[in-house]
């Protein structure tokens, strides 16, 4: 879904005591854990030497584990050179050795709804000065992940003797998600983002344990993905370097396979807005004219021809050649039927097949559910095809809201799956919508039936790419989504009522999940209010910013 463009944006960011700096003690694990024991006194420490290492019996023959463990060696060593703790142990230090890790499943199948269970344990020295060992047990590779993760955020730097150490022990974490879809999306069409960039936010997205990237690869402005069925469809691209081939594509989901670890990511879902933007198939028409209902009416596509529908169905054959997930996202927002209505040759059309606008945008959709459904797919809509609908969408749709409140709740009440986007409180390119509120909004908000409860399959915070690019989609992720991602995974009984309960967490976890921010405004976060104004962010010319071709205004950023 598009949204409107946000000139000026004022962020506050509240004061909270005991914040991670001030305070050793607090629990600075983020997302929270559903349950979480660990011992009463600091004085027990275990120092983890370089020669720590992470072992299982595993048959990791993708190399799952084997990708996490480097990763999670890295990840901990992060920041600073550490030297070997020997000489620094003490009356109250022991070496933690290393981190035991018992899968019970081979099945290393990345599939919508996988156990992503796990249990941490760390014990305390049976008497100080012995060594110890931890162990992290999960159903699947996918929740082990998740433990690595958890376990990287409990080890902590010791600026006075240059030594990773884990506090507060024992620990003991159970943990796993509230909601099996957490997702991020990410808008490849109006700015071009490069496969490292992509790679740097699936990265960063398993720190806040979210498993979904929705990647929005083509729009009206541009086509930048390879189709082999279609060859002259990536001719609609800003520039012949500005493309995906189906080899990027494949490297893309080998990454996301490799991180849904707190450590990984799963690329589920393609959007696809098949129906809506037909310059997204016919970009500058140097793909497909025909695609267009006539030069000078270019969206949507053409409901009269069966060409439009042949070139679905070749998309969608061959996306199921190279993405093995469930959901394909069909798009079906905003959606103007007066371009069909308006074009004599399609209203012809119409009137022959006893149709108006509104009865040939739910032909279009209804088809090209069809079309999705019989490559396997289980489908995603935007809500607009719900609101005007409903009761004739196929039964394996997922209805995807956005414009606001209320539609959850109606969506699962007719018996559908429902993910909860609603532009108000998760647009990340709102630039005024601050992160308490991305904390605060409840997918389950009014719908109280157990069993319609379970039809919110999760939620997405969307980064619409209008005003963004590679220079900037980090800072404009994080750490807002991360506030969300704890909506999406903690137990709603342990969810703070008061977003400034965790300012001080979020701050301390700002700084691991986004390196390119400045430390001075994470650090901001759980120490002082801050006021700043945003007139931009973007800078420079770009292929379409979404001002109707003005001039970006300058960017300002003003302390208050």
């Amino acid at each position: 879904m598009d949204s409107a463009a946000v000139v000026v944006v004022v962020q506050v960011v509240n004061v909270v005591k005991g914040s991670a700096g001030n305070n050793e003690l607090q629990i600075q694990i983020w997302p929270l854990p559903k349950d979480v024991s660990h011992g009463s006194s600091s004085n027990v420490v275990l120092s983890i030497p370089k020669d720590f290492h992470v072992s299982t019996k595993h048959d990791d023959v993708s190399g799952i584990l084997r990708d996490a463990f480097s990763r999670l060696l890295s990840l901990i060593q992060l920041d600073h050179a550490v030297y070997p703790p020997t000489h620094f142990l003490n009356s109250s230090s022991s070496l933690l050795l290393g981190l035991n890790v018992v899968v019970s499943s081979i099945d290393q199948e990345l599939r919508y709804g996988v156990d992503e269970w796990y249990k941490l344990s760390i014990p305390s020295p049976a008497h100080l000065g012995n060594p110890v060992y931890a162990s992290l047990e999960a159903k699947t590779v996918y929740g082990a992940l998740h433990g690595l993760q958890t376990f990287s955020q409990l080890c902590r730097f010791n600026v006075k003797t240059k030594t990773l150490e884990v506090h507060m022990v024992p620990w003991t974490i159970i943990d796993e998600p509230r909601f099996s879809y957490r997702g991020l999306l990410i808008d490849t069409s109006r700015h071009y983002l490069p496969l490292p960039v992509i790679k740097e936010v699936i990265d960063s997205m398993s720190y806040a344990k979210l498993n979904v990237l929705h990647w929005h690869i083509v729009d009206s402005q541009s086509f930048p993905l390879e189709i082999p069925s279609y060859p002259k469809l990536w001719n609609g691209a800003y520039s012949e370097s500005e493309r995906y081939t189906i080899e990027d594509a494949k490297e893309i989901i080998f990454a996301a396979m490799l991180k849904d670890e707190g450590l990984t990511y799963w690329l589920k879902s393609m959007s696809q807005d098949m129906l809506v933007h037909a310059n997204g198939l016919n970009v500058r028409g140097i793909g497909y004219p025909s695609l267009w209902p006539s030069k000078t009416c270019q969206e949507p596509l053409d409901v009269s021809n069966e060409f439009t529908f042949k070139v679905i169905s070749g998309i969608l054959s061959d996306f199921r050649k190279i993405f093995k997930f469930k959901f394909v996202h069909l798009g079906g927002d905003e959606v103007n039927t007066s371009c069909w209505t308006t074009t004599p040759r399609i209203n012809k059309w119409l009137r022959e097949h006893g149709m108006n606008g509104s009865e040939a945008y739910e032909y279009f959709v209804l088809r090209a559910q069809n079309i999705a459904l019989s490559y396997g797919y289980e489908i995603v809509n935007w809500e607009e095809t719900f609101n005007n609908f409903g009761n004739r969408l196929s039964r394996k749709t997922v209805v995807h809201n956005w414009l606001g409140g209320g539609v959850a709740k109606k969506a699962v009440a007719a018996g559908l799956r429902c993910i909860v986007s609603n532009q108000d409180k998760w647009y990340l390119d709102h630039l005024d919508a601050e992160w308490q509120g991305f904390y605060s909004n409840e997918p389950l908000a009014n719908i109280t039936n157990p069993n319609q409860q379970k039809l919110v399959i999760g939620g997405e915070v969307c980064m619409w790419g209008e005003h963004i690019d590679a220079s900037d989609i980090q800072q404009t992720i994080w750490p807002r989504a991360a506030a969300a991602a704890e909506r999406l995974w903690t137990p709603y009984d342990k969810l703070a009522k008061d977003p400034k309960e965790v300012t001080g967490r979020l701050a301390h976890f700002s700084f691991t999940v986004s390196p390119a921010m400045p430390h001075h405004l994470v650090s901001s976060i759980a120490h002082r209010e801050l006021t700043y104004s945003i007139n931009c962010t973007y800078r420079g010319a770009l292929p379409w910013n979404g001002w109707g071709g003005q001039p970006c205004p300058t960017q300002t950023m003003n302390q208050s």
